[in-house]
């Protein structure tokens, strides 16, 4: 009988990760049970009031079923009664039995019903535990005098109610996922972006209420009017190179100009995405239209600060959505990543574990995109070492310039620092390559070298120039060149010789430098390329030599895991606990904070940045008062740039960024701490 039974819960495996909500999970589970133990049985979870929920109960005799649900049904009780309490501390069933044939007289019930109350000789509970909280029990019962429930069956009943409790977690995550993207149907709703998703052939099949008023035309009347009827001739045939690289793969960003319905023309600047099914066939594209009008008009500057605050508030609104959502994709990547390393490959779950890996990956990278986009640094003002903010932009550069383009970086080792913020210094280098990209439509090389460099006073014409040891900067690009006339106003505010460009790049990158105290100079001729210098004044000190956590490893044993997001938790105590780690949980920081005051040792604090009463540096600070060499390693759905100043890392912590694999997160503790501990043998 064992291979039926293995079958059978093989097959309910199978149909809970088939069912699309709670309600059919409880059925599905509670059809199983019924017809592989006998008679009937039931579901009751607790609902997010604390109380529990309807029973679902299916018995072999359908008649008699609702009169077992009011007998057995405990709809909006606590679970304080005697079961409850004992199936959530022993988390082991409680098997029943009448004595001398006579029925149970005591059951989970309502304490007071009209109905007739049927017979119960035997039960067995069983408790559903979700993320390692008491959700609820799996309840079998026999009506024939004298029946018992052998121990071989009670086994089967848990081993059901462990399929449920695996069953009713993922629901709930969905439940989760779903509030996640209904979120972000919000934000495109009321954002203050146009948005359209156009089908291949660049028909509207979605619009939102600003990219109505941008096309002067009610969002309704948009569908299924192509946005070709939108633009000029040359805009047309923009429009079709940009839907052919969307359908190869790639994103495209450019400037165009827009007739409106009413004859007057609007300057927008278009992001386009391509846009997948679930089988990976392209269908269209998602854009992001972006009114640049008052931008370029130079009367309409106020309408443009106003703009710039909109999207800092939409930066907001996005950086803590996406934090959650990468919360959510933590939980799902661990999970698939476990999925995958304890099935075979070649198998259809272990296919499926890599897909799900392979679609968080690509949520990751979405999320820090828009984390990116509305990112703000907060005039955070740091050393950067020239050598890491070159490796570090060299993917943004490879992206600008495309395929067509070659790259060359070239910088010695003992190039002198610059003080300053990272994010406008990168933004600066990333305009750089924007423009030299446009300069070489049909391919080229673009180098970018670093030296140090002494000026002495008065070497540069310019007023203000700085003087000293400098960093000098060199981008140089093989394009088409530029006139003297073009070279003298190239780094005006709104000047531009291509009618699609806002002409801000350029000006832009010059603030940037001389916001840094710095200096910037053209060189071109036309068909001979461009050539930028960037003169930026060294720091005054340099950067404190990182420590070679390799060289000296040091094993570690005891782990203390701080998160405020229980799933999350869990998950990270499910992922490293395989790997011989001796582990503590604390869901808030003040208990992790007097477990340590009270003599808890921990070899290393994993824990979140962003929690509420304490954040995450604040833990780490607190807890090496009593362990000043306590190595940490901080979480966070928020990249490291988002984050800003309230995270420092030193050299004994580290930034894993969420969502996270087991392989990612325990390579990080390695790279912090060394090697794991030694299993018992």
């Amino acid at each position: 009988m064992a291979y039926p039974l293995r079958y059978a819960l093989a097959d309910l495996a199978l149909a809970l990760s088939r069912a699309t909500d709670a309600a059919q999970v409880r059925a599905t589970a509670a059809r199983a049970a019924a017809d592989m133990l006998g008679d009937g049985a039931g579901v009751q979870l607790l609902g997010d009031d604390g109380r529990y929920e309807a029973i679902t109960y299916l018995h072999a005799d359908d008649e008699l079923a609702l009169s077992y649900v009011h007998l057995l049904d405990r709809r909006g009780e606590q679970p304080d009664d005697g079961f409850s309490t004992s199936l959530a501390a022993s988390r082991r069933p409680i098997v029943l039995a009448g004595e001398n044939e006579e029925p149970l007289t005591e059951l989970p019930r309502q304490r007071h019903t009209a109905y007739e109350q049927p017979d119960v000789h035997a039960a067995v509970l069983c408790p559903i535990i979700v993320d390692n909280t008491y959700a609820g029990y799996l309840i079998l019962t026999r009506s024939t005098p004298g029946a018992v429930y052998a121990p071989a069956e009670v086994e089967l009943a848990r081993d059901i109610a462990g399929e449920l409790s695996l069953a009713v977690s993922s629901a709930r995550a969905l439940e989760r996922l779903r509030a996640s993207e209904e979120r972000y149907r919000r934000v495109l709703e009321t954002i203050p972006e146009g948005v359209l998703q156009l089908d291949t052939e660049g028909r509207a099949t979605y619009a939102n209420e600003p990219i109505g008023v941008v096309l002067g035309m009610p969002r309704q009347q948009l569908i299924g009017v192509s946005l070709r009827g939108f633009l000029d001739n040359h805009g047309q045939a923009e429009l079709t190179r940009r839907l052919a690289e969307c359908k190869a793969g790639r994103s495209t960003v450019g400037a165009t100009r827009l007739l409106r319905a009413d004859g007057s023309h609007r300057s927008v600047r278009i992001s386009m995405m391509p846009l997948d099914d679930e089988n990976g066939r392209y269908t269209g594209v998602l854009c992001m239209v972006t009114d640049t009008t008052d931008h370029i008009d130079a009367k309409g500057l106020k309408r443009q600060l106003d703009h710039l605050r909109r999207l800092d508030s939409m930066g907001q609104l996005i950086g803590g959505i996406s934090h959650d959502f990468n919360n959510l994709m933590t939980v799902v990547a661990g999970s698939a990543d476990m999925i995958a390393t304890t099935t075979a490959e070649g198998t259809p779950q272990h296919q499926m574990a890599k897909d799900i890996l392979d679609a968080v990956a690509t949520g990751r990278t979405l999320t820090h995109q828009l984390l990116a986009f509305g990112r703000s640094e907060g005039n955070r003002q740091e050393i950067i070492p020239i050598p890491d903010l070159l490796t570090d932009v060299q993917s943004l550069f490879s992206r600008t310039l495309g395929e067509r383009i070659g790259l060359d970086l070239a910088f010695s080792p003992d190039i002198w620092p610059v003080r300053g913020e990272r994010g406008p210094l990168e933004q600066a280098l990333v305009n750089l390559a924007a423009n030299a990209r446009d300069a070489m439509l049909h391919g080229g090389m673009l180098r970018v070298a670093a030296t140090n460099e002494v000026v002495e006073p008065g070497q540069f014409a310019a007023e203000n120039a700085p003087a000293g040891k400098l960093v000098h900067m060199v981008i140089q690009d093989t394009g088409v060149g530029m006139t003297d006339e073009t070279r003298r106003r190239a780094l005006e505010p709104f000047f531009t010789t291509r009618p699609t460009a806002a002409g801000l790049g350029l000006a832009t990158t010059a603030g940037i430098v001389q916001g840094l105290g710095g200096h910037i100079e053209l060189e071109s001729q036309p068909r001979m390329g461009t050539t930028v210098h960037l003169y930026l004044p060294a720091a005054e000190e340099r950067p404190a030599p990182a420590i070679d956590r390799q060289a000296t490893p040091q094993v570690i044993g005891r782990v203390l895991i701080v998160e405020d997001q229980p799933e999350v938790a869990q998950l990270v105590q499910r992922l490293i606990e395989p790997a011989g780690y001796e582990i503590t949980v604390a869901t808030d920081a003040l208990t992790a904070v007097t477990q340590v005051a009270s003599g808890a040792h921990p070899d290393l604090l994993i824990t979140d940045v962003v929690m509420p009463t304490m954040t995450g540096p604040e833990l780490a600070s607190a807890l090496r008062t009593h362990h000043p060499d306590l190595p940490v390693l901080f979480m966070s759905g928020y990249t490291a740039a988002s984050l800003g100043p309230q995270l420092h890392l030193d050299a004994n912590s580290m930034l894993l960024e969420k969502p996270f694999t087991r392989s990612t997160l325990l390579g990080a503790i390695r790279t912090l701490c060394g090697p794991q501990p030694p299993r018992a043998s």
